[in-house]
């Protein structure tokens, strides 16, 4: 190199850095690349619509559309209990079914009258849709899916109220759209047959008159709620002390604990999956 002119020394040491530089940055970017065929969350919202258009050409062709609500839980629980479940679940049965991609919670549901001030409506920050908004809401976030060209689409909800409607959209959506090879399911599991585990459950425990914000939403949301955020314990209130009509709450709260409140999600979890995989078997058949 001593032979070559300083100019051109300069620029073979300047090339030499840039290709340097350029394989540093490559190094830098695969190490921080996804694995081919894995989507960095099975949440909708946390992804680019380029990666979800791939995952659906590679096989991820399934989509969960969770319903929560936001309503009073009495004095103890948030007003999104239910989103904050309904999420947690979705994102669990999403990861064990391995196909599957979970929409935005729809966090509205039918919770009462707005203008008689019945039902959650009677305390302040729960929200209500009538029950032919919400089954509109619901089907135009199906609807979205399958023309995103999910092949299935499950329908799930964590209130009771707007069970029916949930229902009665997949069966209208599925009669219209599987002629083109395209399915819509009511998941029933998730909230049916997980009541009546839980009220199995607390009956031998010796837990009587369980009920809104009582022992097993509390034990719920307290599983999931790992910071601290959700749950007050230091507003308890008890229906053997304050009426419902009063604070809300039906039960008794304090007897409610994270372990329980694993279980009851490991029912839903449990339920959720196997009924999916159940209708996905009859599909196939």
């Amino acid at each position: 190199m001593d032979a070559l002119p300083v100019s051109r020394r300069i620029a073979l040491l300047i090339s030499a850095g840039m290709c340097l530089l350029a394989l540093g940055l490559g190094l830098g970017l695969n190490a921080v690349a996804q694995p081919a065929g894995k989507l960095p969350s099975v949440h909708l919202e946390e992804l680019t619509w380029t990666e979800v258009r791939d995952a659906i050409q590679a096989g991820t062709t399934t989509a969960l559309i969770y319903t929560g609500s936001t309503e009073q839980n009495g004095p103890h629980l948030v007003l999104g209990k239910h989103n904050f479940i309904a999420r947690h679940v979705a994102g669990r049965i999403a990861t064990e079914l391995g196909n599957a991609i979970v929409y935005p919670v729809l966090p509205y549901a039918p919770t009462g009258d707005s203008a008689a001030r019945s039902g959650h409506m009677r305390f302040p920050g729960s929200i209500h849709l009538s029950t032919t908004t919400f089954r509109a809401v619901v089907r135009d976030l199906a609807l979205s899916a399958l023309a995103a060209g999910f092949r299935q689409v499950f329908l799930l909800g964590d209130h009771g109220d707007g069970q029916n409607e949930l229902s009665a959209v997949a069966r209208e959506l599925d009669g219209l759209w599987v002629t083109r090879g395209q399915r819509v399911f009511y998941v029933p599991a998730v909230y049916v047959l997980q009541e009546q585990q839980v009220r199995a459950y607390l009956s031998v425990v010796g837990i009587t008159g369980d009920g809104h914000g009582g022992a097993a939403d509390t034990a719920e949301l307290a599983f999931i709620d790992r910071q601290g955020q959700w749950v007050r314990t230091d507003a308890w209130a008890r229906s053997s002390n304050q009426t419902e009509q009063v604070s809300g709450v039906s039960g008794d709260p304090l007897r409610a604990d994270a372990a329980m409140g694993r279980t009851f999600i490991d029912y839903k979890i449990t339920n959720g999956v196997r009924q999916i995989r159940e209708l996905m078997n009859d599909v196939r058949r």
